[in-house]
């Protein structure tokens, strides 16, 4: 038995149904079909900006563009407290250093808003225009969705309480770090870390216990704490945009097919 072929009047009814659904497409459809399909690419191009562009200031600096520099100084002041002593060197001859190094180089001071103006000088570099927490709490996010992305398929989204859990050791090292400084900087418990000199019965050197430079107990636990923020935002929050994406590029794909586009 054949099938009746559409009349003419149906046909033309088709069209202009088509047609109608073609008028509510507007171009942004498009747009977010784009970005769902590439959207790895577009937050590595513009998450990749905003974690990179602490690190071109200390670069500016050394090459004499110093107002591009002092831009992005500013721009991420609002972001980090931009501590000297808690933050990275690049171009001098250490990575980090001590407070009273600081203070020598700059100013006698503890006060934060005073110590946080230092950017550095020729001897001893130019500081990355944020902490070092926030280098490893942020540059973790990027590099370990790098790794995620590709394994994706094989990896189960990371439960809510697990999410928590990660964050926990960096909510704890910064509200302890908090309270000490409320002493004032170089001042309190978590500067001096005796608590972990008893605990460890000095088993490591002095350097390891005083101060935030490079290697010391601060040191390690800001970036340790830092990478773990970072696997459990990656963990827990990558999976649901990836799920995001792929329901608008199906809800995109759903429209052009009713528009007889595809």
């Amino acid at each position: 038995m054949s099938v009746p072929s559409s009349t003419p009047a149906q046909e033309q009814a088709q069209k202009v149904a088509r047609a109608a659904v073609r008028s509510q497409i507007r171009p942004s459809t498009g747009v977010a079909e784009w970005i769902s399909r590439h959207w790895m690419l577009v937050f590595s191009v513009l998450y990749g900006l905003f974690v990179g562009l602490p690190f071109l200031a200390p670069v500016f600096m050394q090459i004499g563009w110093e107002t591009p520099a002092r831009v992005i100084y500013f721009i991420y002041s609002f972001l980090c407290h931009q501590l000297p002593q808690r933050s990275f060197f690049l171009f001098g001859p250490q990575r980090m250093y001590d407070l009273p190094t600081i203070q020598a180089a700059w100013k006698d001071t503890i006060h934060p808003l005073v110590l946080r103006q230092f950017v550095g000088n020729p001897e001893m570099g130019w500081k990355v225009a944020w902490s070092d927490r926030m280098v490893s709490m942020y540059t973790s996010v990027l590099l370990l969705a790098w790794v995620w992305y590709p394994l994706r398929k094989r990896i189960k989204a990371l439960p809510l309480w697990g999410f928590v859990l990660f964050l926990l050791p960096m909510a704890i090292d910064g509200s302890t770090h908090f309270i000490s400084d409320l002493a004032g900087l170089g001042q309190g418990f978590r500067y001096t870390n005796e608590w972990l000199a008893q605990l460890t019965n000095n088993a490591f050197p002095t350097s390891f216990y005083v101060g935030n430079a490079l290697g010391s107990f601060n040191s390690w636990m800001r970036l340790i704490t830092g990478v773990l923020f970072g696997i459990g935002v990656v963990w827990f929050g990558f999976p649901i945009l990836h799920e995001t994406a792929q329901q608008t590029r199906r809800l995109a794909e759903l429209k052009y097919r009713r528009a007889g586009l595809r």
